[in-house]
């Protein structure tokens, strides 16, 4: 999975990815949280509508819920069944980093819809592409209009950043920290030395 705050460039990556894994003749499924369904899509649309009132954190934290259960059951399951690659853009890391650290839903919350929707499947690696809220901030506003989420303030974002890197501490092992800051032939080939140790373990 792909995970990072505004603007640090998970699309991009995501692309990358999927064009170096295809080049070592591996097929992946390419899609993204909220996302890859049509339940899911409509999710999205719903969260990041800038219109109307905001749902609540826990009505937050259920509609994203919601849509990974039918993306694990229509899309990513499927996938890994066939024996495919699965990147996905963004994943629960980011409920974690959302709507835990960021918005102040309870973990044990999170852990409980996390095991009641995944059991115990979890990704094999996160790329957490890191880089200062603000200039990640800067990067989103050159893209266009600000969805609902971009809107928020600064410290939302640096909250999310902090329960990135705490969850990165806690397991090294799944977890590579790339800086998104850089150039983008830089992250690149760290992409790409992250893919080959990845292929070793298979």
């Amino acid at each position: 999975t792909i995970e990072g705050g505004e603007g640090v460039g998970k699309s991009t990556v995501q692309k990358i990815l999927g064009r170096l894994l295809r080049d070592q003749g591996i097929p992946v499924t390419l899609t993204r949280e909220p996302g890859g369904t049509a339940l899911g899509e409509a999710v999205r649309e719903l969260l990041l509508d800038t219109e109307g009132v905001p749902p609540t954190g826990l009505a937050e934290l259920l509609l994203i819920f919601a849509a990974r259960a039918q993306h694990l059951a229509d899309v990513i399951k499927p996938a890994l069944s066939q024996g495919q690659w699965v990147v996905c853009d963004r994943f629960t890391d980011a409920t974690y980093a959302y709507q835990g650290a960021a918005r102040g839903i309870t973990t044990q919350y999170i852990d409980d819809l996390e095991m009641l929707v995944q059991g115990s499947l979890k990704p094999d690696k996160v790329l957490l592409l890191d880089m200062d809220p603000l200039a990640g901030l800067e990067r989103a506003k050159r893209r266009g209009v600000l969805d609902r989420f971009e809107r928020e303030e600064i410290s939302f974002f640096e909250r999310v950043r902090q329960g990135y890197l705490d969850r990165a501490l806690d397991a090294p092992e799944r977890y590579e920290i790339i800086n998104a800051a850089r150039e983008l032939s830089d992250v690149e080939k760290d992409l790409a030395k992250v893919l080959d140790e990845c292929l070793k373990d298979v």
